[in-house]
């Protein structure tokens, strides 16, 4: 018999290759010594969501394709270290995986190798409502095949969240992870009017709770139409990698919600914890705990008044 869990990861299992650079944008050349090196490591967006949520002291639980690979055995051996339970189904293409070019400033660019995954490929349905039946709520990554999982999960009454990550807001894949979920994140990363697509994505679907994230400038959250700032927080250490910022947001964000916190507090609780991700090398696996979570945001929140937020628009 599985497990009562807290959250089900579905998707986003998968390697990557970390490279850094001496710049971003990186200038041709024949050639570069790269310093500190190259490393691959199990952890791509759903690995690190099951990650921060394990860390914070939820019961996670990771359902994905993973491939009878040498990157299939790292992702295995990540969850296996943790003691974070996987569900896999097999992936013909192999295991997923990426390259993120790191700059010194701890921007990064990732490459995704699309040929990892089919169109045809599929969960069976039979294992996804077996999982949904014993968790509290599901966090959806936008990876093949889980958009098929959305209606099961619906069905099944579990409430979901998802992660549009650098959506245009244009871009027809993503649109039905925008509408079939309770609770949307994306990056203001590539959109020219963030509130007009938080506003349409709540207009058109399901989510009552539409957040943006937004880097140094904190993130936006949209609820029961009313639009508020949480500006950033200062980091713990030197900044030295955004990667995995966004998921550790997530989960934070995720654990004020099962606790039933406002959003807004909850976004604080992202805000802060996206901080802590970018103090943390790409070559390392790590997430903020439960205690340093609750302390700073106790700080912060006496510096700033109940909830850390300021009205939308509101210099930080």
């Amino acid at each position: 018999m599985l497990k009562q869990t807290d959250v089900l990861v579905l998707g986003g299992a998968g390697v990557d290759t970390i490279v850094h650079v001496p710049e971003l944008p990186l200038p041709f050349a024949d050639s570069y010594m790269i310093r500190p090196g190259i490393e691959t490591r199990a952890g791509q967006s759903g690995d690190f969501v099951t990650l921060g949520l394990h860390a914070l002291g939820l019961r996670a639980h990771h359902l994905d394709m993973i491939g009878d690979d040498h990157e299939g055995d790292l992702v295995r051996a990540f969850h296996r270290d943790l003691g974070i339970p996987l569900t896999e189904a097999p992936l013909r293409g192999g295991t997923k995986r990426a390259v993120n070019l790191v700059g010194p400033d701890g921007r990064r660019l990732s490459l995704y190798d699309a040929a990892r995954t089919h169109d045809s490929d599929r969960f069976e349905e039979s294992a996804v409502r077996e999982l949904a039946a014993v968790t509290r709520h599901a966090h959806v990554v936008i990876t093949q095949p889980c958009a098929f999982t959305l209606p099961v999960l619906r069905e099944a009454g579990v409430t979901v969240s998802t992660d549009l990550h650098d959506w245009d807001g244009l871009n027809p894949y993503h649109e039905s992870f925008a509408l079939q979920a309770d609770l949307v994140f994306l990056s203001t990363t590539a959109l020219t009017d963030p509130e007009r697509t938080m506003r349409d994505i709540a207009d058109r679907g399901r989510a009552r709770t539409v957040v943006a994230t937004a880097g140094a400038e904190g993130s936006y959250l949209l609820y029961e139409g009313e639009l508020t700032h949480t500006p950033a927080v200062t980091p713990p250490a030197p900044v030295v990698d955004s990667n995995g910022a966004g998921d550790a947001f997530a989960s934070a964000f995720l654990l004020g919600r099962l606790e039933g916190e406002h959003p807004r507090r909850c976004a604080l609780y992202g805000t802060v914890a996206g901080a802590y991700a970018c103090t943390v090398p790409a070559t390392r696996t790590d997430a903020i705990g439960r205690a340093e979570l609750l302390a700073t945001v106790a700080e912060v929140e006496k510096e700033r008044g109940a909830g850390g937020v300021l009205p939308a628009g509101t210099p930080a």
